[in-house]
């Protein structure tokens, strides 16, 4: 974490445009509202777009505006997000749910600072800084099909990786203080953690990481009337792997789906003694979507192997 402080420090003196990449519910918008502020951009507009929330066919006007007249309903111009932002920063959460058509467009703006309003024939130029935000592998996205490479390169000019809450074993406890600190404050009121409830923390998964973390504290705190406890684990501890017998494999209940399909693929990939042609027959996938698999598992998301 003070590696992800120093990079927010440095980018944030910079025009960069900024990828952030992690888990749901590791802070993403947080931290790319922190760049913001830090940035000589922060006296104006911060702007957050969630791309995976509005519809296909509606997100160009939402984004570049439209002009009265365009198309059914638009009854008066209206101004998009870009233009709102000039001068400060935009902000576009789950960048890869973008349409690829869409994603075309966007490369035009990032390239050109310029663009048309739906419907209109103006050009019109913005000075906006773009960070861009993903809980998937980009580069497993292109791989894919699913992202154009080229805009990949134009928006992770400057990457941050947010690492996971389970990569954050020291931060749990700080942080579930931070928040029962907040509530405390907000609520006048002087609860604390019981010793069963510190040391639940430690046995949570957190899959949804500190969104999932913060959201645990505020029940338990409502709950509560002076000692706060948390509810023993609802995921399998950190250290319940998959376990595999001869033609089976025992899965936790609880573990995450994710989870679970890596463990079985990678089950089924030593059970045919890593003969990948049959293992992705088998499991009813392409080879292909079994090596862009098998890379997305490797530590750095990286990884040989080509298709042959």
């Amino acid at each position: 974490m003070q590696n992800l402080y120093r990079q927010i420090d440095k980018v944030a003196k910079t025009a960069l445009s900024v990828l952030i990449v992690g888990d749901s519910g590791t802070g993403k918008e947080l931290i790319a509202k922190t760049v913001h502020d830090k940035s000589q951009r922060n006296a104006k507009a911060f702007i957050p777009v969630n791309c995976g929330a509005i519809p296909a066919s509606l997100i160009e006007g939402e984004l570049f505006g439209h002009e009265k007249g365009s198309f059914t309903g638009a009854v008066h111009q209206h101004i998009g997000y870009f233009e709102h932002a000039s001068g400060g920063t935009i902000f576009l959460d789950e960048i890869t749910e973008m349409a690829p058509d869409m994603q075309i467009k966007l490369l035009r703006v990032l390239e050109t600072g310029t663009f048309h309003r739906v419907g209109g024939t103006e050009q019109i130029e913005v000075d906006v800084r773009v960070i861009a935000a993903t809980n998937r592998d980009p580069q497993v996205a292109v791989k894919d099909g699913r992202f154009r490479e080229d805009l990949l390169y134009r928006l992770a000019v400057f990457p941050i990786r947010v690492p996971p809450l389970r990569e954050r074993q020291g931060d749990i406890e700080l942080l579930a203080q931070r928040f029962l600190d907040q509530f405390n404050a907000a609520e006048k009121t002087s609860k604390v953690f019981s010793k069963r409830a510190l040391e639940a923390l430690g046995q949570h998964s957190w899959n949804g990481n500190v969104r999932e973390l913060k959201n645990t504290v505020h029940r338990a705190f409502i709950m509560a009337d002076k000692v706060v406890e948390l509810p023993g684990p609802t995921q399998p501890p950190r250290n319940k792997r998959a376990v595999r017998r001869e033609g089976f494999l025992d899965v936790w209940i609880g573990t995450p789906l994710l989870d679970a399909q890596r463990e079985i693929i990678l089950a089924t990939l030593a059970h045919f003694d890593g003969d990948k042609r049959q293992a992705a027959s088998t499991l009813g996938i392409s080879l292909k979507t079994l090596y862009n698999r098998l890379e997305s598992y490797k530590p750095d998301g990286s990884g040989g192997g080509s298709v042959e």
